[in-house]
């Protein structure tokens, strides 16, 4: 994170388009959870200075454009990342078969389409996981979801990790369970707020409808829920995390690599990569 001294007539709508994040919430949530309490802000005060997070997943789909690698990398990480396309998906059936239960089911989807002819609110957004966390406009923290919908599908993930479990629109839960959002700012008093008493409002809205397991439609990164108490609940980190392919490793800069991984012989890593490549294509 970095912080950035407020000017007068700075918003929180105009900061967060000027360090290009994904909207005012996300800004305000962020700094009024890490800064100390002397420091919470409702509105920008002059002078003061703010916490900027500089997480890409908290930023504009054109800042984590800017920040890609080269194309041969971004064509590998963009396979192996879920995202959703125009195209329909197949919706997926559940499998009682006990051999197939042992090897758990990785949703695939296509690569990202820079460019269509039909287009739609889910394009090019990720799917979210059970480690995904979520904020309430009206909260201060930021709980990760609790999957209890389905335990047999994931995404992104081959080893069926229950952090990448698929969240569904029936997944109401979340991790803290007791005052998930830490206080309430619709419970102000003279000792501050009381603590969060979230309660959904039914399912979770603007789920994907294209993609459903076991019938219940799965949730991207623009899906909402409303809490009775009149909080509007959205998501802020989908989850999902990259898997590095064998193509990226052996292009990596070895001592570039060193740096970052000292226990780490990246050399005799790469070398290792390419043997495993020529013995499987001999």
């Amino acid at each position: 994170m970095k912080n950035y001294v407020i000017q007068k007539g700075d918003t929180f709508s105009s900061l967060a388009r000027q360090f290009k994040l994904k909207n005012e919430g996300t800004l305000k949530t962020f700094h009024n959870l890490h800064c100390s309490e002397e420091d919470v802000m409702q509105e920008p005060v002059p002078g003061k200075k703010i916490l900027i997070p500089e997480d890409p997943q908290l930023m504009t789909e054109e800042t984590e454009s800017q920040n890609m690698d080269s194309p041969s990398d971004q064509e590998e990480r963009n396979s192996s990342d879920s995202t959703i396309q125009n195209e329909e998906s197949t919706e997926q059936g559940q499998n009682d078969d006990k051999a197939s239960d042992k090897t758990k089911d990785k949703e695939e989807n296509k690569d990202k389409q820079e460019s269509s002819g039909s287009s739609g609110p889910h394009d090019g957004k990720y799917f979210i996981v059970q480690k995904g966390t979520v904020q309430c406009n009206q909260g201060f923290k930021f709980p990760k979801f609790k999957v209890t919908s389905q335990k047999k599908h994931y995404w992104n993930n081959a080893e069926g990790q229950a952090d990448y479990l698929a969240v569904t629109e029936e997944d109401l839960q979340f991790d803290p369970p007791a005052q998930p959002f830490g206080q309430c700012k619709l419970k102000p008093t003279s000792g501050g707020y009381l603590p969060c008493a979230y309660a959904a409002a039914g399912k979770w809205q603007k789920s994907y409808e294209k993609v459903k397991i076991a019938g219940k439609s799965c949730l991207t990164e623009i899906s909402e829920l409303m809490c009775t108490t009149g909080g509007k609940i959205t998501i802020l980190k989908h989850g999902q995390q990259s898997e590095v392919g064998k193509n990226q490793a052996a292009n990596a800069n070895t001592q570039e690599q060193q740096v970052y991984n000292p226990v780490v012989d990246f050399g005799e890593f790469k070398e290792d990569i390419k043997e495993s490549n020529e013995l499987y294509y001999s």
